[in-house]
């Protein structure tokens, strides 16, 4: 990522790394607000592969599954890499089209995904079999030799989670149970809730410590103690602190618009581009053709 900002402005840069930063900062904890960082760094520099990764992430994680694979193709054509192919799919499957999901399972660049991305393949394999009700496809789809390992890799826990959860779903309780015990086994930052899902099966119920409406009669109490001094409050401040957000949210909006007007006539170039090269390429193969005959 560094080296692609390289290609920018210092300035633009730096305020392009800080946004992405924040991006990744935010995507678990506040989805939202990270997507609100990756559209200000879209608007810095739409034409960095990164930055339109981190938009397609920021976009995914709030589910805006149209959004985000459109960003993931337009990293994926400017980087040309395939690490993405398994996210791609999955937006599908969000998008409600899981036999999409199925037929890019089924492409050349799977063959070209490291071991992790081959496993998230199959995740999502399997879940879109789910999707359109194939149950026992879907069990199938995850058997393979990286569940049956006992060596422990950062997919490990999901594999096997998914693993259990298809199990149960077709009734093999007893299966289940001991799968999850195994994802639970292998999950050391507790990326499932195979824990939870153990003590389900064992009909073992959670209470809170803490009882809520005591929580709400002491803040009650804390609230009646302050004296507020409504009166004291200019309101004409107020008003115009609210009119001066508006102003900065049409301000954002009407830069949105206008980033959204320059990305797609920057697609429709590239789509003539690339028709352009299409066309030279036959124009080189019927001279070539032309050649031989001669």
């Amino acid at each position: 990522m560094r080296q692609e900002l390289m290609s920018l402005p210092k300035g633009l840069a730096e305020e392009v790394a800080r946004n992405l930063v924040m991006v990744a900062q935010l995507i678990d904890e506040d989805p939202e607000q990270a997507y609100g960082y990756s559209r200000v760094a879209l608007r810095l520099a739409s034409r960095v592969a990164a930055v339109r990764e981190a938009a397609g992430f920021a976009a995914y994680a709030t589910q805006k599954y149209s959004e985000a694979l459109a960003e993931f193709r337009a990293a994926r054509r400017m980087s040309g890499g395939v690490e993405l192919w398994p996210v791609m799919a999955d937006c599908e499957r969000g998008l409600g089209r899981p036999e999409r999901a199925l037929a890019m399972a089924g492409e050349p660049e799977v063959l070209k995904l490291d071991k992790a991305g081959q496993v998230e393949m199959r995740l999502v394999a399997a879940g879109a079999r789910r999707d359109m009700d194939q149950l026992d496809a879907a069990i199938v789809t995850l058997q393979s030799p990286e569940l049956a390992s006992s060596a422990v890799h950062p997919w490990t826990a999901r594999l096997r989670y998914a693993y259990a959860d298809a199990l149960l779903a077709a009734g093999r309780e007893n299966e289940a149970r001991e799968w999850f015990a195994k994802a639970l086994e292998a999950d050391k930052d507790g990326a499932t809730d195979a824990s939870d899902r153990l003590a389900e099966m064992d009909g073992v119920e959670f209470v809170d410590a803490f009882d809520e409406s005591d929580d709400l009669d002491e803040s009650r109490d804390v609230e009646e103690s302050v004296e507020v001094g409504v009166e004291d409050v200019e309101l004409d401040e107020d008003e115009d602190e609210y009119d001066d957000r508006d102003d900065e949210r049409d301000e954002r909006e009407d830069r949105d618009d206008e980033r959204d007007e320059r990305e797609d006539r920057d697609d429709e170039r590239d789509e003539r581009e690339d028709r352009d090269d299409e066309r030279d390429e036959r124009d080189e193969r019927d001279d070539e053709r032309d050649g031989d005959q001669g």
